[in-house]
């Protein structure tokens, strides 16, 4: 089965068991997967007239606008307001459902739309499916101040990336490649990143490699890192039992479209797989 096909199946099984008719606002994440999630949306055959949609980025804003749904801007939602479900893509997931982001330059939005919805859910294929970050994915993106550049490489390289570097546009005569607030993005490779199961992940900077939290803490400290490409801590719904008012960086659930036609579904509950076969609409 080929890629789109896989990402579409995992769109419309993540549609279907999260999109609440009822909701105000929703989240739509950036990529090529979350093409699929819209147009699962409205082949659902449900009224959406009132339902504001969220997006991460322009390229987002021109889906949503695409499939004749209404959005709204992150600035423009009213004070203290919580979207009822975000559905965004990730670069690669872990078994714990740390995420990283990043690859499509809009980490910080995408960051804002997650940290600001009750349930974050993330859709994916088969090679985001990884039992831990940076097993295949190459590096974190970091969405940095562009005056601040060299002096997060510097600090990066003391972190232990190996060869961090200024991401450049798709014609790299042009420069480096701007996000939609005009900053840089560093990719920082680092050693496969590790989670607090894993022996000596404790230490911060051990020799096997930054257990996840630990490095994204680090990065956050350096002057002029604007976001961080790492997705981890809470989920929406651990941050509401604890009493927050803002939501999780991870999502309560990652849907994977599979080789075969089934959809694999990781979830926050369960930290189980499950897979379920999906048709293709």
């Amino acid at each position: 089965m080929d890629i789109e096909t896989a990402k579409r199946n995992a769109a419309h099984r993540a549609v279907h068991d999260h999109f609440d008719a009822s909701a105000r606002y929703i989240g739509i994440g950036s990529g090529t997967t979350i093409v699929y999630v819209v147009e699962a949306i409205t082949q659902l055959g449900i009224d959406t007239a009132n339902i504001r949609f969220v997006p991460t980025g322009y390229q987002s804003r021109q889906n949503i606008l695409h499939y004749g749904l209404t959005p709204i801007a992150f600035d423009s939602l009213p004070p203290n307001t919580l979207m009822e479900v975000a559905f965004d893509g990730a670069d690669e997931i872990d078994e714990d459902l740390n995420c990283i982001k990043g690859g499509g330059a809009c980490l910080y939005q995408e960051k804002l739309v997650a940290t600001h919805a009750r349930k974050f859910v993330c859709v994916a294929d088969h090679r985001k499916l990884q039992h831990r970050l940076l097993s295949h994915w190459p590096s974190v993106p970091i969405e940095v101040e562009p005056l601040a550049a060299s002096v997060v490489l510097t600090a990066l390289r003391a972190l232990g990336s190996t060869d961090p570097k200024v991401r450049t546009g798709p014609m790299s005569k042009a420069g480096p490649l701007k996000t939609d607030q005009s900053n840089f993005i560093i990719d920082a490779p680092f050693q496969t990143l590790l989670l607090p199961q894993d022996k000596g992940s404790t230490e911060p900077g051990h020799s096997k490699g930054w257990e996840v939290e630990a490095l994204a803490k680090e990065i956050k400290l350096i002057e002029g890192v604007l976001s961080v490409g790492i997705f981890c801590g809470e989920n929406g719904q651990e941050a509401a039992k604890a009493g927050k008012k803002m939501g999780g960086q991870k999502p309560i659930a990652a849907y994977f479209g599979m080789e075969d036609g089934g959809v694999v579904v990781r979830s926050a509950e369960s930290k189980a797989v499950s897979t379920e076969e999906v048709p293709v609409k």
